[in-house]
């Protein structure tokens, strides 16, 4: 890399110095000068071409030695030196384009962080980013990339988490707040208890995929590699028909000068890769160029329910009192409980009474049971929370089989709570709809995909409301992993299949599809490695963005090849007609080039829905049930 950073300058210069003394009368050292130019070209591209051969692969750089070596043999030292400085100066173009298509991709390898301020035995100490681990107390500086996951240990921190969401308005995190690696703290400095090694962290998990997605190789990166020897033969044949016609061999120099086919093995990888380097900056990690090929095709779109559509995370979204209590201090009774407890709902209860700025006790001799709830005093209170058979003690109640049969009947999840032996309240939990789920579906619609499915292990009512709400063609209920890889096989039958999903009980079905996408928004990444492509933002919408990146790209990348090769094939006929010297070939063919290269660079900018993301109220934003009736017919049911 070294030597093709300097090449082009001592090309240049060199081709300068011999036109200098051509003019001043020393031909013979004009000569010698373009000769020596020539090779500093020449040398390395033989020392490539021979490598390549040993391994059985054959390049179209061939036909850009033979051009080279053939000038020289024949006395055209001027053309040599010209033919050096392009072939020279579209490595440096090339080399331009490729930074340029993978800079969010390198900003986000760039920008990790490379060591941690750990308080230790009282003292802050200044250590390697791999000795952080679980449970160290760190410091995270004003300006500094947060380095670990994390949770925010005293006070407030703000944060910018633009560079792996998009967006740039700083956002606010608490004491007890989960921050992940890799963002910004934009505010004063702040403590923050890992939660995670610097392997095992969010920002790690990132850096991997990207440098997956910077060593791929798109198909169309590969058409090249495929069809080099068959170019190569034609355009041997075209330059030998030429001469042999003409008698002139500048003819099948002229046809070698012209012939490289710049717009497949430079402008197709620009475009794919620029792909991939915009949809890393809507916060999706696209792993390889044949994903994002795959990406750009997607007919049918299947979506696991729970973290997918939905947050992931239960919500308390009502509160029934079921005695004199108040309701509001029936909850800070049990959610001060509840901040001991592991539980899935426990941090929904927590959440709802800070939400209530309710303050919060600590309890004392609690004692949790697997399946039935947590108990304890909180301020001389006995306070049971859980199961309500566990929680009233067996006792009959008519309130509390009321509010489990509404709970039933509304897809709800439901959990109790006792003060001194007494019900007191009934708290009712579901996992609410993506906001942006609904929009999301309609921008997929928009950008071609034909089909939308959605696969969940859930109850058949709740399905079918979240179905509603986004409009989907259909829904299948209650299916286990095995019947998802099962429906993404049939579905691949159909045509280009994209799979989303979040857990480890997707990962069968993520590998099978076209295009697997993990959502891993909360740093749990136990999908991604079988998956194609990685969401990073908590806005499902993003996938719709990426997928109308990979349309645009690929579409660019063919724009580039056909305009490209067919300017390239035109020029060559010209040539071996005599219509195009050698020197005037090589600078047509570097602004075939240049025109390619920046037609490709367009995949860098635009591609996304300029509806997406209008504010303003849509379906997903509401509750499921007025959705259901602003989308699409009911989507069928399957069990």
């Amino acid at each position: 890399m070294r030597l093709r950073s300097i090449q082009l300058p001592v090309v240049a210069l060199g081709l300068a110095t011999g036109i200098a003394l051509r003019l001043t009368g020393f031909t013979a050292a004009a000569d010698a000068t373009w000769g020596v130019a020539t090779a500093v070209s020449l040398v390395p591209l033989t020392v490539g071409v021979v490598r390549d051969l040993v391994h059985s692969k054959f390049g179209v750089d061939v036909i850009a030695l033979l051009a080279m070596a053939g000038a020289l043999a024949i006395g055209e030292f001027l053309a040599a030196a010209v033919i050096a400085l392009m072939m020279s100066g579209g490595q440096a173009l090339e080399d331009y384009a490729a930074g340029r298509a993978r800079s969010e991709l390198s900003r986000l390898v760039s920008r990790a962080p490379r060591q941690v301020n750990r308080y230790e035995q009282g003292e802050l100490v200044s250590r390697p980013l791999a000795e952080a681990v679980t449970g160290d107390r760190l410091l995270v500086k004003s300006g500094e990339v947060v380095p670990v996951d994390g949770v925010v240990h005293a006070g407030t921190a703000v944060l910018d988490e633009s560079a792996l969401t998009g967006e740039a308005r700083p956002v606010e995190r608490r004491a007890g707040d989960r921050v992940r690696s890799g963002v910004l703290n934009a505010g004063p400095a702040f403590d923050l208890q890992a939660v995670a090694d610097a392997e095992g962290s969010t920002y790690a998990s990132i850096v991997r995929l990207v440098r997956e997605a910077q060593a791929s190789r798109a198909p169309m990166i590969r058409l090249a590699d495929r069809y080099s020897l068959v170019f190569l033969v034609l355009t041997l044949v075209l330059a030998g028909v030429a001469w042999v016609l003409s008698g002139r061999p500048e003819r099948a120099l002229a046809v070698l000068v012209v012939a490289t086919p710049c717009p497949l093995i430079l402008a197709a990888p620009v475009a794919i890769v620029a792909g991939i380097s915009r949809a890393a900056a809507r916060g999706v990690v696209v792993k390889t160029g044949g994903t994002l090929e795959a990406l750009s095709r997607v007919k049918i779109a299947l979506f696991d329910k729970t973290g997918t559509l939905t947050l992931g995370s239960p919500v308390v979204h009502e509160l029934r009192a079921l005695a004199m209590l108040p309701a509001a201090d029936a909850l800070r009774l049990a959610a001060s409980l509840d901040q001991v407890s592991g539980h899935v709902f426990a941090g929904a209860v927590v959440a709802a009474a800070r939400e209530r700025r309710l303050p919060l006790a600590f309890p004392t001799r609690t004692s949790e049971t697997a399946g039935a709830g947590i108990s304890g005093e909180v301020e001389g209170h006995v306070v049971r929370i859980g199961r309500a058979s566990w929680v009233a003690g067996g006792a009959a109640s008519s309130r509390i089989d009321g509010v489990k049969a509404e709970a039933a009947a509304r897809g709800d999840s439901n959990v109790f709570v006792s003060v001194d032996g007494e019900p007191v309240l009934a708290l009712l939990l579901a996992d609410p709809l993506r906001p942006d789920a609904a929009e999301a579906i309609s921008a997929f619609r928009r950008a071609g995909v034909e089909r939308i499915e959605v696969l969940t292990g859930d109850r058949e009512a709740v399905a079918h409301r979240v179905a509603a709400a986004i409009g989907a063609d259909r829904v299948v209920a209650e299916c286990t992993p095995e019947e998802k890889l099962e429906h993404v096989r049939l579905a691949r039958r159909r045509g280009v299949t994209l799979m989303v999903g979040d857990g480890v009980n997707d990962a069968p079905a993520l590998a099978a599809a076209d295009v697997g996408v993990a959502v891993a928004v909360r740093g749990e990444t136990s999908s991604s490695d079988a998956a194609g492509a990685v969401l990073l933002v908590d806005k499902v919408q993003r996938l719709a963005e990426a997928l109308q990146i990979a349309r645009r790209a690929r579409v660019i990348a063919v724009q580039s090849i056909v305009a490209g090769m067919t300017l390239s094939g035109v020029a060559m006929v010209a040539a071996a007609l005599g219509y195009i010297p050698p020197l005037g070939g090589a600078l047509l063919q570097e602004g075939i080039d240049v025109l390619v290269i920046l037609n490709a660079l367009r995949a860098l900018t635009g591609g996304t829905d300029p509806e997406g993301g209008k504010s303003g109220e849509h379906p997903g934003s509401q509750p499921l049930e007025r959705a259901a009736h602003r989308g699409r017919p009911a989507a069928s049911i399957e069990p």
